[in-house]
């Protein structure tokens, strides 16, 4: 299931790849500055990371059969992709679903219908799966409390990529002298610098709280597991 997982995913930003050459080529826009963009996105770069360690994981499993409770770095890998896929889930899920893309109107039927696989896939089903998986799935392995600051790491670091480049790239549409893949990220909307600083608190306060979750998800599954093998044993020595 989750090479399964991890295939569909990548099969997604394939499509996204897909709809935005033809969007570009479509438009005349630069078709390097359109990618580099779209390889810049946190959905697709959340996405391309969770699929590296859902594979990993399977992979792992494959190769242990006779473990039962899989590495720390496996398990920090599987947390580090979770907490960020599931927020885009929940904010696309919540606050954008039913938006109409801007250019979806001059699309052909099959670029659209790849745009709606894309979009389906990055913020329902790999999202449903992680949550799926870390509520589930066998032999995960619950984090010490240390490794929250280690789930935020990368979120940040997209972040300071991303307000960095915004002011060193241009809209390839040619509206603006600049480019951000979120208008809430935008310094130069209406709020400034104010209103950018006021969502990033928001969504860094958001990352810190579902890493807390999944960390204590993670603790709560190992405890269970573990009492449950010592009711086993138990059970094995008493018989």
């Amino acid at each position: 299931m989750r090479l399964a997982a991890a295939g569909m995913g990548v099969s997604a930003v394939a499509a996204g790849y897909i709809v935005n050459v033809d969007r570009a080529t479509r438009q005349g826009q630069s078709l390097a500055l359109v990618l580099a963009n779209y390889f810049s996105m946190f959905t697709i770069v959340s996405t391309l990371l969770s699929a590296g360690a859902l594979a990993a994981a399977a992979t792992w499993t494959r190769m242990h059969p006779e473990r039962t409770r899989e590495p720390l770095g496996v398990a920090l890998a599987l947390a580090i992709t979770t907490g960020p896929v599931l927020l885009l889930g929940v904010v696309y899920n919540v606050l954008l679903r039913g938006v109409p893309s801007e250019v979806a109107a001059a699309d052909s039927a099959g670029i659209a219908m790849l745009d709606t696989y894309a979009v389906e896939v990055l913020h329902v089903i790999i999202p449903l799966y992680l949550l799926v998986d870390l509520l589930f799935a066998r032999r995960r392995r619950g984090l010490p409390w240390w490794s929250l600051p280690v789930l935020t790491v990368y979120p940040l670091t997209w972040l300071l990529y991303t307000m960095v480049r915004g002011e060193l790239v241009v809209d390839p549409s040619g509206a603006a002298a600049w480019w951000y893949p979120y208008p809430f990220l935008d310094p130069h909307g209406a709020g400034g610098w104010g209103s950018v600083l006021i969502y990033i608190g928001g969504i860094f306060a958001a990352f810190v709280a579902i890493g807390a979750g999944i960390i204590a998800i993670g603790r709560y599954r190992e405890r269970r597991a573990m009492r449950h093998e010592v009711v086993v044993e138990a059970g094995v020595l008493h018989g």
